[in-house]
């Protein structure tokens, strides 16, 4: 199977990212939520429908 570099590029950033935070997933989550704050994007949530679980 051929390597898809996209998805290794991916891999190595999150292996990198969660390395940072010493693999602390509640401190890669509030950086993450902290960086999507200060990008000044809109943000939306979707109300999970009726009946999803």
């Amino acid at each position: 199977m051929a390597k898809d570099h996209i998805v290794e590029e991916v891999r190595r950033v999150r292996q990198e990212q969660a390395a940072k935070y010493d693999f602390d997933i509640k401190a890669i989550l509030a950086a993450a939520k902290k960086r999507q704050r200060q990008s000044g994007h809109k943000v939306v949530s979707l109300a999970p429908k009726a009946g999803a679980r």
